[in-house]
């Protein structure tokens, strides 16, 4: 299955039905998330990264710090990067107006939660970043294989997050505990108060952070579709 998926700015929102049709199947989910653009980049760099680690060997305890390290970190990373980056609000300065390409369509993924091309990370961010990856890790690591441990370990954990969002927004209807907690908090998230729950694929971070309260515990927010901004 070949799909467009949405440029926000030229108002194109073309995408697979099944992707919010009732029925949806994983095995559904996963072949049209096979398709996107997320997907094309961030498989085969992860495999080609895995690959190059595999094959320069050289094993120590230290690769298990470094994967620990970014695993470990994660659940913060959403956090930090949910909170102040994509709830970033318009800043003016001067005559310049400060509102990222990331934050922008954030708050076009409030209003419009179920378009595959405003789910998944923008296009220049996916790239920028992942094509970073590869320097920052080699050069702020002690050796080739660490930094090679780091890129894989970091890209392995931005496909898991974009498949996890991707399905999380998807008509398919969680079915394991773990899935079912995730799911329900996301969309508490989008549909009850965007002040909390901000984790994707963990929400360890809102638990230690205290943004993960009961359902009942705060009010529905009248932003939420909007994040405050008009």
């Amino acid at each position: 299955m070949t799909i467009t998926e949405v440029r926000p700015a030229r108002g194109r929102e073309r995408q697979p039905d099944a992707y919010s049709a009732p029925g949806l199947t994983l095995r559904g989910a996963a072949a049209i998330f096979a398709s996107t653009f997320s997907a094309r980049v961030l498989t085969p760099l992860t495999l080609a990264a895995i690959v190059a680690r595999l094959a320069l060997a050289g094993w120590s305890w230290w690769d298990l710090v470094a994967a620990g390290a970014i695993l470990g970190l994660q659940p913060f990373t959403e956090w930090v990067i949910h909170v102040t980056f994509l709830h970033w609000k318009p800043r003016t300065i001067g005559r310049v107006v400060l509102d990222p390409l990331g934050a922008r369509r954030h708050r076009q993924h409030h209003r419009d939660p179920k378009v595959i091309g405003l789910v998944l990370v923008p296009r220049q961010i996916l790239v920028t970043t992942t094509l970073l990856a590869i320097p920052i890790y080699l050069l702020a690591l002690p050796s080739i294989g660490l930094g090679l441990t780091a890129v894989a370990t970091s890209y392995a954990m931005y496909l898991l997050y974009e498949w996890t969002h991707f399905l999380i927004h998807s008509s398919y209807r969680p079915r394991g505990r773990y899935y079912r907690y995730i799911w329900r908090a996301h969309r508490l998230h989008h549909f009850r108060n965007e002040n909390y729950w901000f984790g994707v694929t963990v929400h360890l971070a809102d638990h230690v952070l205290r943004t993960f309260p009961g359902k009942d515990d705060v009010p529905v927010s009248p932003t939420a579709a909007t994040l405050g901004v008009t």
